[in-house]
């Protein structure tokens, strides 16, 4: 009982659970104190301790000035809660200022939300709140929300799950339900089929703030972006209906810091693409024509044999979005990407990777793949057939050389002909190898035992190096202890493009830098 006959335990009970009560509620503490008013501002319930007469006073100037009587009185009572919230008023009359206002107070949080949703409905239930959005400083912030839950403005609880869709938890708001029973427990909400609905309102309304946000003021739907996509890609990830509404609605950053929905992705990609493969075509056209007439004469000495695969379905055509996770650690190949306009995305947030699945389950031929992931596709010129067998044949002589030096049997080398002169050498690492690893170690986090599973590599040559072409120029070179530091420092360097070196190898880089530059200096003497 002590515990409670405190001031400000009494306070923080009342604002709590009584904040928005429709009756007023006032608190006050004995022995009372006092306070001065002005005679005219008397209450008809005011104690009056003291009269303090009006008197006469000189001013700056020495002219005379009476100033008010006074009244001594027993400090009024202080009002606690608000008997008319906002969430009552209609959302025409309501201005900014007062939402604002109201977050505030009710949030004690002074930065300031992105935006708001006002909801209002009374058939066939009654439901009245807001709903605000927050603004997200940064991946690290904690992203905790409160959604406070009354009936007929009395405080039931906060982040009632069963009532509250659970990606809604992310935001901060009221609503206020007068059908919703007070004492039902929440086993008996879960099988509710009116907080089904209810559930079903909210996530509508949502859905359709964000959908009209998206399509009249697309200028500020891209500013909050950053903010609210981690609240929509969760949203999407545990909403089928919610998904539903937003799939048209969901903005991909592109590397020219251009926002853009899914459809408009995939039309951009489509358009690049046709043009890329228009100027290809163009340029190889007498190459194309030449394996054609190959093409046709040995459909003739083949016959029927050719013929067999008519029936076998065409390969379905795939879609990919490359994607950029971390652009410090993947810059070489942004670069790349930027010179010869290839298109990519960024998704550098932790949901990004689950996000990326659902999509790929839900678009047919649509597939993600990191920008440093068998990136070659993107990244290299069109070669005759001929060309193809030439690398192909020189790829298996590098590799024999780099799997014996490296001591690395697994490792698999591509040379290509990259659009870009530089680098001499990039690694590129399995999409699904990459995308299992990942699997396995959330897997491990949760405490389920699971065995490392290594990443597929591809050390990938770029043709056009001068450093490349002398590899390939002195195969001699390569069996020599010279060579096997030149490997040593080529894979070292592709290997810092895509990832950093723990400390052994660190070490090992630089010491095999230094000696290097070295042979370098001795050469320049001699």
């Amino acid at each position: 009982c002590l515990k409670y006959a405190n001031e400000w335990e009494m306070r923080s009970i009342i604002e709590k659970y009584c904040s928005f009560m429709p009756v007023e509620i006032y608190l006050e503490k004995l022995p009372k104190d006092s306070q001065e008013i002005l005679a005219s501002e008397k209450l008809p319930g005011d104690v009056v301790l003291e009269e303090i007469p009006e008197k006469v006073e000189k001013d700056e100037k020495g002219e005379e000035k009476k100033t008010e009587a006074r009244l001594k009185i027993e400090k009024r009572p202080v009002l606690l809660n608000e008997i008319h919230p906002l969430w009552g008023e209609s959302p025409s009359t309501v201005t900014k200022e007062q939402y604002l206002d109201f977050y505030r107070k009710t949030f004690h949080d002074y930065k300031e939300p992105l935006f708001w949703i006002h909801l209002n409905m009374d058939y066939p239930y009654h439901l009245k709140g807001i709903l605000y959005f927050p603004k997200i400083n940064s991946e690290y912030e904690s992203i905790e929300g409160t959604i406070k839950l009354y009936n007929n403005q009395v405080f039931i609880a906060d982040n009632i799950k069963e009532v509250i869709p659970e990606y809604l938890l992310l935001l901060k708001g009221v609503i206020d339900c007068p059908d919703l029973p007070l004492n039902v427990s929440r086993s008996q909400l879960q099988n509710d089929g009116f907080v089904k609905k209810i559930s079903d309102y909210i996530t509508k309304k949502v859905a359709e703030k964000l959908s009209g946000l998206c399509k009249t003021d697309r200028e500020n739907y891209e500013k909050y972006w950053d903010d609210i996509s981690p609240f929509i890609k969760y949203g999407i990830l545990r909403d089928e209906k919610f998904a539903e509404k937003m799939k048209d609605y969901i903005l991909f950053k592109d590397l020219e810091d251009k926002y853009l929905t899914l459809p408009e992705l995939k039309e951009k990609k489509d358009d690049a693409e046709g043009a890329s493969e228009n100027a290809e075509n163009k340029s190889s056209e007498e190459s194309q024509q030449k394996e054609k007439q190959a093409s046709d004469e040995n459909t003739k000495e083949s016959g029927s044999e050719t013929q067999s695969g008519d029936g076998e379905k065409q390969e379905e055509k795939v879609q990919r979005v490359y994607y950029v996770s971390d652009a410090l650690a993947q810059s070489q190949y942004i670069r790349i990407f930027k010179e010869h306009k290839k298109e990519a995305v960024y998704l550098t947030e932790r949901i990004d990777s689950a996000f990326i699945t659902e999509l790929e389950a839900k678009n047919e031929g649509l597939r993600f793949q990191r920008i440093d992931a068998d990136f070659q596709e993107a990244m290299q010129e069109k070669l005759s057939e001929e060309e193809q067998k030439n690398l192909q044949s020189l790829s298996e002589k590098l590799e024999k050389s780099f799997q014996k030096n490296l001591a690395k049997d697994k490792l698999k080398i591509k040379l290509e002909r990259l659009l870009s002169n530089t680098p001499a050498a990039l690694l590129s690492i399995s999409e699904e190898s990459r995308r299992m690893q990942e699997m396995m170690k959330m897997y491990a986090i949760s405490g389920m035992p699971m065995g490392e599973l290594p990443l597929e590599e591809s050390l990938v040559f770029n043709e056009k190096h001068p450093l490349v072409d002398y590899l390939l120029k002195h195969e001699a070179l390569l069996e020599t202890e010279e060579g096997k530091l030149l490997e040593e420092q080529i894979y070292d360097l592709a290997r810092i493009q895509n990832a950093s070196l723990n400390g052994e190898e660190m070490k090992q880089f630089v010491d095999r830098s230094e000696k290097l530059l070295l042979q370098f200096v001795e050469e320049k003497k001699a």
